[in-house]
């Protein structure tokens, strides 16, 4: 389904016309796909009941979308990071809106999609129960978000996409954060696995 009373497009496996009494699991796709992308992720690591809103990032990217875009160094620094953020709680509250305050709003995010997740936690950790952050990174002028929201960072040791020295200044800036779990799959590139989806559901159940 489709609803376009809502700023960014939005595209939801379950019905969104009520969530007072429900959770949200909002889904942020990586860098050039889709709002259709992590539709089968969120509905693997959902519960029953809950809600699941995938999201369309605002800048086209070839057939695709974006949260940001530039050079591959601007990317990666986070250039456009904070009115991709304000899009998506421009969303939320829209959402919220026509449809009731959710008992709770998780986040998903891949690759950018991430990063988006990170920089949310940043801008409105009241707003959110928890977060899973998958193959994603923290840009390079955003320190870990504060206290609040659990949090939990996957990603694949193999992982060629994202640069090293970007996995290892997350790795150190999530390190001493409460509430963060981190899990490394042996052989994973960028992407995500079956035992990672399950360290998802676990954490989201």
């Amino acid at each position: 389904m489709t609803d376009d009373r809502i700023p960014l497009h939005a595209v939801a496996t379950r019905a969104i016309d009520r969530l007072e009494g429900r959770r949200l699991l909002l889904l942020l796709h990586g860098y050039g796909a889709d709002e259709q992308d992590l539709l089968e992720v969120g509905e693997a690591v959902a519960a029953e009941g809950d809600a699941v809103v995938s999201l369309r990032g605002p800048v086209p990217v070839g057939p695709g979308a974006g949260w940001f875009d530039g050079p591959r160094e601007a990317v990666l620094a986070g250039a456009g990071l904070v009115d991709a953020a304000t899009a998506v709680l421009g969303t939320l509250d829209a959402l919220t809106a026509s449809a009731g305050d959710p008992t709770a709003v998780r986040l998903l995010g891949f690759s950018q999609g991430g990063a988006v997740t990170l920089a949310l936690l940043h801008a409105a950790p009241e707003r959110f129960d928890r977060a899973a952050v998958l193959a994603g990174f923290l840009p390079e002028d955003l320190p870990a978000p504060p206290p609040g929201p659990a949090l939990l960072w996957g990603r694949g040791d193999v992982d060629a996409v994202i640069p090293p020295e970007v996995v290892a200044r997350t790795a150190a800036a999530l390190a001493n954060r409460p509430g963060t779990e981190v899990r490394v799959y042996p052989g994973l590139g960028h992407g995500i696995d079956a035992a990672e989806l399950a360290d998802v559901a676990a954490f989201l159940a």
